[in-house]
């Protein structure tokens, strides 16, 4: 198991470097993985939506971790954590909030709910009905919640870590192409092998490690390295790349309806995160080849016939990938440091 890490110490300091970036990320990763064995990817890509400010779906199995990877990160980070148990008989008050009467003074005060927290896990989201789902459509995309006409600030920063199951579909209700495209990537776990299965149950015969998890940063940190992570740079062949990837999926013949333009944003920014994990201050093309799918698969929606055939966003984004030229200047970035 790794040794403690200290937390990292960024104060005083007006802006980072991205290999300060890189650096403060890689702890908070290795601080998690000391919980999550084997899943360096998943966690990888949970830290690239922290940098974005972007929200998280999780589709997999029970039982792989997905709440303790948030509380993992959550505690790492030093921020607030709510979990939230979705089921059908929640309603959208027990997600946002609710105004009660207080007789003592005569006023109506607004009773936050779990949403108004740093880190939010909606467990099981697709057990809730569309109304509920919907409690967080504006807070997600608007970071601010709306309860009887008043406007309640979300804390920063905010991220939504989702979960649902793919394999139990009774009482379920599947999320609408408009929730969908508000997370910026969706990961999956999966099982661990049987290698890493064995040292889960070391490590947990007698405490789970999560309990003496340590805060490495700050959440004022976090927010300064979110600024610096925008900072990275895009050349316009690598934007016009991303733009024409997404295009791409518009226009294929297997697919009723592509990514958004807030696919290309997620793929925009979710490339710069890359970048400053990487070590670099500018993006290349394999950062966007990377989180083409990670990004973009649960914007697709497959053609019926297609479906039938067996058609998977997964294969159709490694077909558009292939068809898709990678910039002429690619090689141009290699050697930049």
């Amino acid at each position: 198991m790794p040794g403690p890490r200290t937390r990292v110490k960024l104060e005083d300091r007006p802006s980072l470097s991205v290999r300060d970036i890189s650096d403060a990320a890689e702890q908070v990763m290795a601080n998690v993985e000391r919980v999550i064995v084997g899943k360096h990817e998943s966690v990888r890509l949970t830290m690239i939506a922290v940098l974005c400010s972007g929200h998280i779906l999780i589709e997999d199995v029970p039982g792989v971790g997905k709440t303790v990877l948030a509380k993992s990160i959550a505690r790492s980070i030093g921020c607030d954590f709510k979990r939230i148990q979705f089921t059908p008989d929640l309603l959208p008050s027990d997600v946002t909030g609710v105004s009660m009467f207080n007789q003592r003074t005569g006023e109506f005060e607004f009773r936050p709910g779990p949403i108004m927290s740093q880190f939010v896990l909606a467990d099981e989201i697709n057990r809730a009905t569309p109304k509920t789902q919907s409690a967080l459509l504006e807070a997600m995309e608007e970071h601010q919640v709306t309860v009887d006409g008043v406007t309640h600030s979300l804390p920063h920063p905010f991220l939504v870590m989702a979960t649902q199951n793919p394999i139990e579909y009774e009482g379920t209700f599947p999320l609408p192409e408009a929730q969908l495209d508000r997370f910026l990537l969706n990961i999956s776990m999966g099982y661990p092998s049987p290698a890493d299965e064995v040292e889960i149950l070391d490590r947990q015969q007698r405490t789970h490690p999560i309990d003496s998890l340590e805060q490495i940063l700050t959440d004022e940190h976090l927010q300064l390295m979110q600024e610096q992570v925008r900072e990275v740079r895009v050349e316009r062949e690598i934007r016009e790349y991303i733009v024409a990837l997404v295009a791409a999926t518009r226009q294929h013949q297997h697919v009723y309806l592509g990514a958004s333009p807030r696919g290309s944003l997620a793929l925009f920014h979710a490339s710069q995160a890359l970048a400053a994990l990487r070590g670099r201050d500018f993006v290349q093309p394999d950062d966007v080849k990377a989180l083409v799918k990670p990004t973009l698969s649960h914007r697709l929606i497959i053609a019926p016939a297609a479906r039938v055939r067996g058609t998977t966003p997964s294969a159709v984004l490694d077909e558009v990938m292939g068809l898709v030229p990678v910039p002429g200047g690619a090689g141009s970035y290699n050697g930049r440091r």
